[in-house]
């Protein structure tokens, strides 16, 4: 079930964000995403946030600014079984176009959304962590 973010989620949403981030962009040091975490935990509630709940329990969510994904992100153990992939079929029925930015180093990411239809339209760099990002559209 995929359902808006509720501030009783929060802390279960910051793990997934915290261990999805740590372990997928482990190019980037692990204090970068501690050091972000708090940012982030005060931004989420005013974003447009939705989890995927599974057995009554969040297993991941997405988060849009407008029909920016700010980022997918799935818990460990629930990856590779269609939950990002039914996350992102929700935010393409809410929305006509969708744009993200992915770490060029995060190959599996960039294949997932390559098979969702998404297309390279330029090659960006993060002004944050310095790394190379690709900047993808869905329409």
């Amino acid at each position: 079930m995929i359902r808006k973010l509720r501030e009783e989620d929060l802390d279960r949403v910051m793990q997934i964000w915290l261990d999805t981030n740590i372990k997928t962009h482990n190019f980037i040091s692990a204090n970068y995403w501690q050091d972000h975490l708090e940012s982030v935990r005060d931004i989420l509630p005013q974003s447009e946030v939705y989890v995927y709940e599974n057995n009554h329990e969040i297993q991941g969510f997405i988060g849009l600014d407008d029909c920016y994904i700010a980022g997918i992100f799935v818990w460990d153990e629930a990856q590779s079984k269609g939950a990002g992939k039914q996350l992102l079929d929700y935010a393409k029925r809410l929305k006509e176009r969708l744009t993200l930015s992915v770490y060029q180093r995060n190959e599996r990411a960039i294949k997932f959304y390559q098979r969702e239809n998404f297309k390279i339209q330029s090659e960006n760099s993060d002004k944050d962590t310095g790394e190379k990002e690709y900047f993808m559209v869905w329409e």
